[in-house]
């Protein structure tokens, strides 16, 4: 199957989510300091990255390239919880991800997933904003969930398609953008940028 498309990014739950609508790719993964900037908002730092991933990636001298010789659209996404104002990234050690479930637990949060795409044509950027509210965790819970190995390399230190599905009582927005890959704004940037969806299902 002929890739369509570069994603700029390790994660295998968004190798999923571009499968999932039939998007054939190959990955690159980008090195870009993720590091909040000193009084940037939780929607422009999400906004950031998501285009300095796919830009870098894009702008790399061995970037991928279609059999045309073009470059290949590169695609990449940023993901993060916010809670009170504050961004929660990926826990650190086990107390770092103690302190953000506690934060988390009995109220509602913020999941922004910013994708962008850079292309020939230039850059286009979306971002969704979606709310989830858990349950009451207690401590005991929350330290079986981290002998899970699951929190790790999660935002927020959970995984809302894997055993942190349990602590979610609502979701309002977007399920893959809470997963990392909000799918209706990505398959926006695609079918403007002309890369089609639901290749690799149908050939």
């Amino acid at each position: 199957m002929t890739d369509v498309l570069c994603l700029a990014s390790a994660s295998p739950r968004r190798r999923e989510l571009l499968h999932q609508i039939g998007v054939a790719h190959c990955v690159r993964v980008p090195d870009v300091d993720e590091s909040l900037h000193a009084d940037e908002t939780p929607e422009a730092y999400v906004q950031r990255l998501a285009l300095a991933k796919a830009a870098a990636v894009f702008d790399a001298i061995d970037a991928p390239r279609a059999a045309s010789g073009a470059r290949l659209p590169v695609l990449a996404a940023d993901t993060t919880v916010v809670v009170e104002g504050a961004v929660l990234g990926k826990p650190a050690e086990r107390a770092d991800f103690g302190r953000m479930l506690r934060k988390l637990s009995g109220r509602e949060h913020r999941v922004l997933s910013a994708v962008a795409l850079a292309h020939d044509g230039g850059r286009a950027l979306r971002l969704s904003i979606s709310r989830v509210r858990f349950r009451e965790l207690d401590d005991a819970e929350i330290e079986r969930y981290w002998q899970t190995g699951e929190p790790c390399d999660k935002a927020g230190g959970y995984a809302i398609q894997g055993y942190g599905a349990v602590f979610v009582t609502e979701l309002v927005g977007s399920y893959s953008g809470v997963m990392g890959l909000p799918l209706h704004e990505t398959a926006g940037l695609l079918i403007a940028a002309g890369v089609p969806l639901w290749h690799a299902r149908t050939s």
